[in-house]
């Protein structure tokens, strides 16, 4: 870098710097600082292992997350891959609906879930129909999983989608050729092909299943997670160092989630030249 690039180096950096400052480290230092404010001071940071409702929320928090994440690899990354690789008739119209729930905030997909499982929902009414009593499961870490479910997969079928179209036909041609049979190609060259994608699409996932809310508030009667804790101890106990405490071990989860797919991610393989 010569000299020259400086001042223009500096130029930029200062509207990059101004943002951070203002929108990250300010908050952030005001947040640490109300959590160790409160009567406990640094203790608070611990509360999520010394706390049993906390302890037990974050517990559920990252168990829900972890099932959410591994449940749309599965499903997102077959039915990408069959998109990906299949032309029929109404393809383009079935992606569109696949991808429709990335239009709508979390409480409409609370919404949409007591719709689906709610007291009145249409799956109680067949069951009751059934004669099998009527089914509710909107209410619960069942209905959350199945509302962050809902708006996971559409994100993680576009990066299926955009990763299968980059992977180079002549690397499965070259299996076939071999004796490799579809299981032994799919295992050895597809899913490394689209293990980058797959890693970060599934950090993504993970992260937005432990601090998402508005589905959350939208299905809270019986759901005890994370955010719903850390609304609780805010705006209903006036806690202000516990819900502190909460949010920043919250971000530092997800924070490190993200870095560890980062990390793990590694260049593409099987890729297209």
């Amino acid at each position: 870098m010569s000299n020259r690039d400086l001042p223009r180096l500096v130029l930029l950096a200062v509207p990059a710097g101004a943002f951070a400052l203002a929108f990250f480290l300010v908050p952030l230092a005001r947040l640490a600082a109300a959590a160790a404010g409160g009567p406990k001071g640094l203790a608070a940071y611990a509360s999520v292992v010394t706390e049993p409702r906390h302890f037990e929320s974050m517990m559920a928090t990252l168990a829900l997350a972890v099932g959410v994440t591994a449940a749309t690899l599965v499903l997102a990354t077959v039915a990408g891959l069959f998109l990906s690789r299949h032309a029929f008739p109404g393809r383009g119209a079935l992606v569109a609906v696949l991808t429709l729930p990335l239009a709508f905030p979390g409480v409409v997909v609370g919404f949409l879930v007591i719709m689906l499982g709610g007291r009145q929902g249409v799956i109680g009414g067949l069951t009751e129909a059934l004669g099998a009593g009527r089914l509710v499961f909107a209410y619960s870490l069942a209905g959350l999983f199945v509302g962050y479910l809902y708006f996971s997969i559409p994100r993680v079928i576009l990066t299926v989608m955009a990763s299968a179209e980059k992977l180079d036909p002549a690397l499965e041609e070259a299996a076939r050729s071999l004796g490799a049979s579809r299981a032994r190609v799919l295992k050895d060259v597809v899913l490394p092909g689209l293990a980058p994608g797959l890693t970060a699409a599934g950090a993504i996932c993970f992260a937005t299943a432990m601090g998402a809310f508005g589905t959350a508030f939208a299905l809270a009667a019986n759901i005890e997670v994370l955010p719903m804790t850390i609304y609780t101890e805010f705006t209903l106990n006036a806690n202000i160092a516990a819900a502190g405490a909460l949010s920043l071990v919250l971000g530092a989860v997800t924070w490190a989630a993200l870095y560890a797919a980062r990390s793990l991610a590694g260049p593409p393989v099987a890729a297209a030249a």
